[in-house]
C-alpha cells in the first residue's frame, strides 16, 4: 500500500484509548474518521475532547465500516472482543493495530492470523515498551556479544497497585493482564523463542485482591536460555518500574536495566584466583524517533506505506500470548508445560 494519508477508524472510547489518541494527534498521515462504542456517550466526549469535528460516532463497528470506509481500525476494546473486531476489519479489508493482548486464546490468535493472510491485510500489536530508549540500548548491547552469550535473563516486577474494580476480581490477574508485557520484552531483549514453563502462583496475606495475584515463571527458551520471571500486583514498598527491573547474565559478565534510565554492565577482563576481575562498560543509549504508543503506530503506518512487517505483527506476537496461556495451565495443573507453535 502506497498512500499520503490512511482514514482510521478507533473502537472502544474507555480510558486506554486517550493514550492512543495522543500519540496519533501530530501524525499527518492519519485521518480519525470514526469513533466507535457501545456507549454513544463515550465516543461523543472523544469527539469534543480530541477536537475530531469531521469524525463520525457510532455504536456498531459494521455501521461504522460501511459508513466511512476505514482503511485502519485502531482496537482499544476488551480483550474478548479483539477477535471479533479483527476478523470484521479484516474482511472489510482494513488493516488492524490492537490493543494488547492479542487475543484471549492462542487458537483464537491463529485463526485471526489465517485471517490477515486470507485477507492480505497487516494485524499487528501495541506492544508499547518495544519503543523505549534504554530497552532497545540493553537489547544492542546484549547481542552485540561485548560480554559473551547471554545465558539467563531475570525480570522482576513488584507493585501494589490498587486498582478496583474488575481487577481486584479477576482470575490470574499478573499474567493475563500485566505478565504478557514482561513475556514480550524478554523475546524483544532476548531475541529467543519460548520452549516450556513452569509457573506457579498464589495469592499473599495482605492481598487485596480476590485471586492469585503474584507468580513466580520458568521458562526455557530457545539457544539454551532460562527466562525467570517473579511478580506481584500486591507488593507494597521498594517497587520496580512498570518495565521491571532486569538482569542479563552473559558468559563473560552482567548486564542489568532498572526498567527506567539507569543501566549497567560489567565484565570479566581476567580469571584471577577466587574471583575474576572486572570492569564496568559503560552502554550507548541513543534516543528514538516515537517512543511507546507512538512509535508502535508509527512503525505500523510506515509498513503499510512500504510493504513491509512490523515488528509486533500477529504472526510473532502469538508467540508472548502462547507464553501467558502456558503459564496459567501450569499454575493450574501444577505441571511443565510446552508450548509448541
Amino acid at each position: 500500500m502506497s498512500r499520503n494519508e490512511f482514514r482510521a477508524v478507533m473502537i472502544g472510547c474507555g480510558s486506554i484509548h486517550r493514550a492512543w489518541m495522543k500519540a496519533v494527534k501530530d501524525f499527518n498521515d492519519v485521518k480519525m474518521v470514526g469513533l466507535v462504542d457501545i456507549n454513544r456517550e463515550a465516543a461523543e466526549k472523544s469527539k469534543a475532547d480530541h477536537e475530531l469535528t469531521d469524525a463520525a460516532v457510532f455504536t456498531d463497528l459494521d455501521d461504522a465500516l460501511a459508513t466511512v470506509k476505514p482503511d485502519v481500525v485502531f482496537d482499544c476494546t476488551l480483550p474478548e472482543i479483539h477477535r471479533e473486531v479483527m476478523l470484521k476489519a479484516a474482511n472489510s479489508g482494513c488493516h488492524v493495530l490492537s490493543e494488547k493482548p492479542m487475543a484471549v486464546s492462542v487458537a483464537e490468535a491463529k485463526e485471526m492470523n489465517a485471517a490477515a493472510k486470507q485477507n492480505y491485510i497487516t494485524h499487528a500489536i501495541i506492544q508499547n515498551r518495544r519503543y523505549i530508549d534504554e530497552i532497545v540500548a540493553y537489547r544492542d548491547f546484549i547481542g552485540s556479544g561485548t560480554i559473551g552469550q547471554l545465558t539467563t535473563l531475570n525480570a522482576d516486577f513488584y507493585l501494589g497497585v490498587h486498582f478496583g474494580g474488575f481487577r481486584d476480581v479477576m482470575e490470574h490477574v499478573l499474567l493475563l493482564d500485566m505478565a504478557i508485557h514482561s513475556f514480550d520484552q524478554a523475546r524483544f531483549i532476548s531475541g529467543a523463542a519460548p520452549i516450556s514453563v513452569y509457573c506457579h502462583e498464589w495469592n499473599p496475606a495482605g492481598s487485596w485482591y480476590a485471586h492469585d495475584a503474584s507468580a513466580i515463571c520458568i521458562f526455557e527458551m530457545s539457544n539454551g536460555l532460562v527466562f525467570n520471571y517473579r511478580g506481584s500486583w500486591c507488593s507494597e514498598g521498594l517497587n520496580t518500574s512498570w518495565q521491571c527491573d532486569w538482569r542479563a547474565i552473559c558468559t563473560g559478565g552482567t548486564v542489568k536495566w532498572d526498567g527506567e534510565k539507569e543501566l549497567k554492565a560489567e565484565k570479566v577482563i581476567a580469571v584471577n584466583g577466587f574471583q575474576s576481575d572486572k570492569e564496568f562498560i559503560e552502554i550507548p543509549v541513543n534516543e528514538l524517533a516515537c517512543h511507546g504508543h507512538a512509535g508502535v503506530i508509527r512503525e505500523f503506518l510506515d509498513c503499510l506505506k512500504n510493504g513491509t512487517i512490523p515488528q509486533t505483527v500477529g504472526e510473532d506476537n502469538i508467540k508472548s500470548l502462547a507464553m501467558v496461556e502456558a503459564a496459567i495451565e501450569s499454575a493450574e495443573t501444577g505441571k511443565k508445560i510446552m508450548i509448541d507453535l
